[in-house]
């Protein structure tokens, strides 16, 4: 729900190297995995929580992206596989049936083709590097943008098929994808504005935002809200705004996208919530807004805030965030790995799991380490990808 990482291949090589964050090249990396795992969605075999990063059980050292959903965790390889595992009662691991999985297995589709994941509350999409979009899992607001409302425990395409899907985001009950062609397709459930289609209707196949226009770059869904980038830096935002989840300066929904309070041309990779959003620019700053109860906003207060605002650790090299329920992880240039919010179930992986306990600021994981290289929030756990054995652990 995640936030979404993009493998520096193909045609989006370049793309991504110039245009977006920083990448390190792919040398062979490792998953790690900890927080909430009652569904075994750790993928360590069992389902006991962990407060400080673990490695899944099937191990190996050629992860390249991974995505967290409510209960559930995709990951793709190196080798293109794709593989997926936690709860599936709505078939959102993709396997051909509804059976829970404590450790990855590769989805029921194969292949060897795999480029961009993204998970939603109960649903997943994934784009191949032929350019085509498959989805899976709850249907029931059609988020799968399939033209029915019918669970699939099975990749499928979208009902508006084409080669030319560059990037997806899964939210709540709802999906968006950005096109080759810049195009920004949105589909699933609408009753908040979140499709941003100037309306409040659910969409059963992909449509075009009302705001138009083919220079969309990258596009993020949390629970209610989207946010997504122009190719001129721009930063826009749409859907419900009661938490300051738009950093628009107030709490009202918006059916249309609108820019921040902030405005500015320089917004480089932005991830959305449940409630609240996080945003990166090219120089490096890192800006978040929206609910701070146990400080998922790192400004060293529990204030919600309307508009962006820089975090309490500061600094002009941010590379990469991620965002979940009440927590953000995000990563730096030198390779450091930053957790802050809600530290309840251990999704902070700092060794603690305190029920009341709130992180203010931005702390490093208890791995430490400075060979981290995305990371991606789930609602209740956390995964990164990292280039090797983080300092303060023990190889397994």
């Amino acid at each position: 729900m995640p936030n979404q990482f993009f493998s520096p291949e193909g045609d989006l090589e370049n793309y991504f190297v110039s245009e977006y964050w920083l990448i390190d090249q792919w040398i062979g990396d490792e998953l790690w995995t900890w927080g909430h795992n009652l569904y075994g969605m750790l993928g360590t075999n069992d389902t006991l929580q962990i407060n400080t990063p673990v490695t899944t059980l099937i191990g190996q050292n050629n992860w390249k992206q991974v995505d967290g959903g409510n209960l559930h965790t995709a990951a793709i390889k190196t080798d293109g596989t794709l593989w997926t595992w936690g709860k599936n009662f709505e078939g959102q691991l993709g396997t051909n049936d509804i059976t829970q999985r404590n450790t990855p297995v590769t989805t029921f589709a194969g292949g060897t083709n795999w480029k961009q994941i993204s998970c939603g509350n109960a649903h997943t999409a994934a784009i191949k590097t032929d350019g085509t979009l498959w989805v899976w899992g709850n249907n029931a607001l059609v988020q799968l943008g399939i033209n029915a409302t019918t669970n699939r425990s099975t990749p499928v395409t979208t009902f508006a098929g084409g080669t030319n899907w560059k990037q997806v985001s899964c939210g709540d009950a709802f999906s968006a994808a950005v096109k080759t062609d810049g195009t920004l397709w949105t589909w699933g459930a609408g009753s908040s504005g979140q499709l941003g289609t100037n309306d409040t209707t659910t969409r059963s196949t992909p449509v075009t935002t009302f705001a138009g226009g083919n220079n969309w770059k990258q596009v993020a869904c949390g629970g209610l809200q989207t946010a997504a980038i122009k190719t001129d830096g721009t930063l826009w935002t749409w859907g419900v705004g009661s938490s300051g989840q738009l950093g628009t300066n107030d709490t009202t929904q918006r059916n249309t996208p609108v820019t921040t309070f902030a405005g500015g041309t320089n917004w480089k990779q932005v991830a959305c919530g449940s409630n609240h959003t996080a945003a990166i620019k090219t120089d490096g700053t890192l800006w978040t807004w929206g609910y701070s109860q146990y400080g998922s906003l790192g400004n060293n207060n529990a204030s919600n805030r309307y508009t962006p605002i820089t975090t309490f650790a500061g600094g002009v090299n941010w590379k990469q965030v991620g965002v979940g329920i009440q927590h953000t992880a995000a990563i730096k240039t030198d390779g450091t790995l930053w957790t802050w919010g809600y530290s309840y179930l251990g999704r902070l992986g700092n060794n603690s799991s305190t029920y009341a306990f709130g992180v203010l600021t931005p702390v490093t994981t208890f791995a430490g380490g400075s060979n981290w290289k995305q990371v991606a929030c789930g609602s209740y756990h956390t995964a990164a990808v990292t280039s090797g054995i983080p300092a303060n652990l023990p190889l397994s």
